[in-house]
């Protein structure tokens, strides 16, 4: 697959987080910086986590949702790097966060201020 400049992969590990996974998905979704792929993986989550994620994907062509029997976080992550080959970067956020909406914006443009990693 094709790496497309500037995009950024972002992604989230899904599991039994029904109360928080919309909030965490809105602050991705508002963020100033839209060239982005929202990757969530479903780790075998056990309530209505996963099901929310399918609802957001069909109305953002960015979200793309992966469901898989439960792994565990690394395994989530790791199967979402396995999906972003199509990404020139990666960011991982947790379900029970949220983010600035600039968040992408600043972790895009610091790269290219000569920095290895942006925290």
């Amino acid at each position: 697959m094709i790496t497309i400049k500037g995009l950024i992969g972002v992604i989230v590990p899904v599991y039994k987080v029904e109360k928080y996974i919309a909030e965490c998905i809105e602050s991705i979704l508002a963020q100033t910086y839209t060239n982005f792929r929202l990757i969530l993986v479903d780790d075998g989550s056990p309530d209505n986590a996963g099901i929310i994620c399918d609802e957001y994907a069909k109305k953002d062509s960015r979200i793309t949702i992966i469901h898989q029997e439960n792994g565990g976080v690394t395994s989530a992550r790791a199967r979402g790097v396995e999906e972003a080959t199509d990404c020139e970067f990666i960011t991982f956020v947790d379900t029970d966060d949220t983010i600035v909406e600039n968040a992408l914006d600043t972790l895009f443009h610091n790269k290219y201020q000569n920095c290895d990693i942006v925290i």
